[in-house]
């Protein structure tokens, strides 16, 4: 009976530990876009990833450092998926995880995604086959409210800056490859309550938004693959040239072997670091002050 019980208190214990917390994003229901199924996490065979699909309700999930390293940065993560699903494995926890071991808070961002049906990988695939025009008309009706969830989880970070225990002018916005298109839009639409004070897009996609930065734009650390299946390597070297032209203080880390997606995949390449050199470029800029 004894030993029964402090299996379930240890249990209970790893519960908690794992247990984050979800924050509810203000949001206005769009009157065009209907999510007949609710929002649902699974494993995606055709993605072969852990995968969440038809988001309605944006919302922040926090990983909160250990209090003696957390240092007042954070950052918004916006995972990618085509806008049809958010790849939450990679792109999602393992980063959360990792910037939290750091002192970083990480906040999550489940931002509205296409509505889709059984499995929203092989959705993406079917509409992609048939008409990537198609596509990309459907994923523009849900962009702007993708990107107003984008500046949404900025303004609520930020004003509640003292509550959370983070600088409300250390806030970062890190998108991976659709997510990178929020990023886009974020910067695009932003003003100077709900702008980020750094900006990582990873892999970011290319098709939804033009970008238009200005010497407003926050501080850009750009991280690809010359060898990224999806976009040629010339669209990343553009988007640096256009960002530097700008006035903006602009790195990038382009590796030759890595894909689309390589996230924090190890796959025994130098992009399997790529989250250190962030930290270093993020360290030197003075976003980030690394407790004693």
């Amino acid at each position: 009976m004894k030993l029964r019980l402090l299996l379930l208190i240890v249990f209970l214990g790893i519960q908690t530990v794992h247990a984050q917390r979800v924050i509810k994003l203000p949001h206005e229901k769009p009157k065009i876009i209907n999510w007949e199924k609710g929002e649902k996490e699974y494993f995606s065979k055709v993605a072969n990833a852990t995968i969440v699909a038809n988001i309605s309700s944006p919302t922040l999930t926090v990983y909160e450092p250990d209090p003696e390293k957390k240092n007042g940065t954070s950052i918004i993560i916006a995972p990618g998926g085509g806008m049809y699903f958010l790849s939450m494995k990679s792109e999602g926890y393992n980063v959360a995880e990792w910037l939290a071991s750091k002192g970083i808070t990480a906040y999550i961002l489940k931002y509205r995604l296409v509505p889709t049906g059984e499995d929203a990988a092989e959705d993406l695939n079917a509409i992609i086959k048939e008409s990537n025009q198609e596509r990309i008309r459907i994923t523009k009706e849900v962009l702007p409210y993708s990107v107003n969830d984008g500046l949404s989880a900025i303004s609520y970070v930020r004003e509640n800056a003292k509550t959370l225990g983070i600088d409300p002018q250390k806030i970062g916005f890190m998108g991976f490859s659709a997510g990178g298109v929020i990023a886009f839009g974020v910067v695009n639409e932003c003003k100077k309550e709900n702008r980020p004070n750094f900006l990582v897009p990873v892999y970011p996609g290319t098709d939804l938004i033009s970008p238009k930065p200005t010497k407003d734009t926050p501080p850009t650390l750009f991280v690809t693959a010359a060898n990224d299946q999806l976009i040629d390597a010339t669209f990343f070297t553009e988007l640096f040239n256009r960002w530097h032209k700008a006035g903006v203080k602009t790195g990038m880390h382009m590796y030759t072997k890595g894909g689309h997606g390589f996230g924090t995949w190890k796959r025994g390449f130098p992009s399997d670091n790529w989250l250190d050199r962030f930290y270093e470029w993020a360290e030197s800029e003075d976003f980030i002050t690394t407790k004693p």
